[in-house]
C-alpha cells in the first residue's frame, strides 16, 4: 500500500500547500477540523538591493564586453582589407619600402594641387617626404579593372632591377586595398612633349634636343641589348620621355613593357601603343620586338626635330603624317624646311640632317630595313656614317602609313583620340 500526495495542472507549473493530513493504520483516521485550519502565510524572499545591483552590473558588463568584441572584430577586418598587400611576385622581387600613410602624407592626401599628369591607367602626383624634403613622383594606378593591376605588376617586374642614367628610377611601391602606388625619382622639368608641341613656354635649343635624343638612345640600347633580358618598352613617345634638372632625357612609363630572354622568339600578344608610333608589322604578327621599338623611336626623332606629332591633325593634308612629309622634303631637296621654326635657324645642319635621315631609316615599314639601337648609337656618336641612299618608308607593303593608322585592331594607350 502506498500513501502520498500528488497534484497536476497539466503543462503549467503550479504550487500547492498542504495544511494538514490524517492517517492511521487499521482504524479510522482522525478527523480534520476544516473550520479552523492552521495558519500559514507563504513567504517569498525578494532579492536584496545589493543583489539587484550586482545582477544589473553583470548584465551591463557582459553587454559592454560583447559590443567591444564586435568593434574589435570589425576594426581588424578593416585593417586586413586596408593593409599593405604582398603578392607572391612582390616577394620574389623584394620588399617595398613605402607605406600607404607615408605616400598619402607626401602627396597631401593625393590632392589635385599635387597632380603632375595622368594617362590611360592612372594619375601621377608630386610627393615630398617631410623629414628629408626628398621629392618623388607617385603614380596611382587605376584599380577599376584587371588592366590596371596588370600594368602595375608589369611595371614593377620590368623596372625594379633596371639601373641606367637615362631611365627614370623606380624607388618602390605599395598596395593597400584597391590602391596601387608606384614611387619614382621626381623629374622637375616634366615630359618632353610640353617643350616641343603646341606653344611651349620654354623653347629647347637644338643642342638640348640632340642631347636628349642621345640620352634616350642610350637608355633604349640598354633595354634591348645590355641588360640580362631583352626589354621591349612598347610605348616610346615624347610624353614618356621625362627631363631631369639638367634637361637630360629619361625613358619612363614601363606599364606596357615585355621581357624575354635574349635570342628567344617573342610571344604573340595584344597590340598596344599610341597612334603614329606603332610599327606596321605589329597588326600582322602581334609580336613586339626591338625593331618595333626602333620604329617608335624613329617617330620620336622626327617630332623632336620638326616640333610636330607623328600625326598632325591641324596640318595641311600633305603634311598630316610627319614621316611622309619629311620624306617628300628629303626627296625634293628641301629637307631643312621641316625643321622646327621655333629654333629660328639656330641649329647644327649636320646634326639636324643626321637626325632627320636616321628618323626616316627607323620609320621604314620593313623591319629588316631599320637599324638596331646599337647602330643608332654609332651613327649619333659619329663612329660610322649613314648610307647615302634611303629606302622609301612605305616600301614594306602597299598600305603605307595611312593603312596602319586607321587599322583599329589594336588597343590604344597614352594619347586620347
Amino acid at each position: 500500500m502506498f500513501v502520498g500526495f500528488s497534484a497536476s495542472t497539466g503543462i503549467v507549473a503550479n504550487s500547492h500547500y498542504v495544511f494538514g493530513w490524517s492517517f492511521k493504520m487499521n482504524g479510522e483516521a482522525k478527523s480534520l477540523s476544516l473550520s479552523n485550519p492552521p495558519t500559514f502565510v507563504p513567504t517569498f524572499s525578494l532579492p536584496k538591493r545589493k543583489d539587484i545591483a550586482l545582477i544589473i552590473g553583470a548584465s551591463v558588463s557582459a553587454a559592454f564586453v560583447m559590443i567591444f568584441a564586435i568593434a574589435v572584430a570589425l576594426y581588424l577586418i578593416q585593417r586586413i582589407k586596408k593593409a599593405d598587400v604582398n603578392e607572391a611576385w612582390e616577394v620574389d622581387i623584394g620588399p617595398h619600402p613605402f607605406s600607404y600613410q607615408e605616400l598619402k602624407q607626401a602627396t597631401r592626401g593625393f590632392k589635385d594641387t599635387e597632380l603632375l599628369g595622368f594617362g590611360g591607367f592612372g594619375r601621377v602626383y608630386k610627393g615630398t617626404f617631410p623629414n628629408s624634403n626628398t621629392q618623388v613622383a607617385v603614380k596611382r594606378i587605376s584599380h577599376e579593372s584587371n588592366q590596371g593591376l596588370r600594368e602595375f605588376e608589369s611595371e614593377i617586374r620590368s623596372m625594379s632591377r633596371l639601373r641606367h642614367r637615362n631611365l627614370v628610377q623606380l624607388l618602390g611601391w605599395c598596395r593597400r586595398g584597391g590602391d596601387l602606388l608606384l614611387v619614382y625619382d621626381f623629374m622637375p622639368n616634366g615630359s618632353l612633349d610640353k617643350y616641343i608641341f603646341d606653344e611651349p613656354k620654354i623653347i629647347l635649343s637644338w643642342e638640348q634636343r640632340f642631347n636628349i635624343i642621345k640620352g634616350v638612345s642610350s637608355g633604349l640600347l640598354y633595354l634591348h641589348e645590355e641588360w640580362e633580358q631583352t626589354v621591349i618598352h612598347r610605348d616610346i613617345k615624347a610624353g614618356n620621355v621625362l627631363l631631369d634638372s639638367k634637361l637630360n632625357g629619361r625613358l619612363s612609363d614601363f606599364g606596357l613593357a615585355k621581357l624575354y630572354e635574349h635570342g628567344s622568339n617573342p610571344i604573340t600578344t595584344k597590340v598596344v601603343g599610341t597612334l603614329g608610333y606603332l610599327a606596321p608589322e605589329l597588326t600582322r604578327t602581334g609580336k613586339p620586338t626591338p625593331s618595333s621599338d626602333v620604329f617608335a623611336f624613329g617617330a620620336l626623332l622626327l617630332e623632336v626635330a620638326c616640333g610636330r606629332r607623328p600625326i598632325e591633325r591641324k596640318a595641311l593634308p600633305e603634311e598630316l603624317f610627319v614621316v611622309d612629309w619629311v620624306w617628300e622634303r628629303w626627296r625634293d631637296g628641301g629637307i631643312l624646311e621641316v625643321v622646327d621654326q621655333r629654333l629660328s635657324g639656330q641649329f647644327d645642319e649636320m646634326e639636324v640632317m643626321l637626325v632627320l635621315k636616321l628618323g626616316l631609316m627607323c620609320s621604314n615599314n620593313a623591319p629588316g630595313a631599320r637599324p638596331t639601337m646599337r647602330q643608332v648609337m654609332r651613327y649619333l656618336d659619329g663612329e660610322v656614317g649613314l648610307p647615302e641612299v634611303l629606302a622609301p618608308p612605305d616600301e614594306y607593303d602597299g598600305n603605307g602609313v595611312v593603312g596602319l593608322v586607321w587599322n583599329q585592331n589594336f588597343i590604344l594607350g597614352g594619347e586620347k583620340t
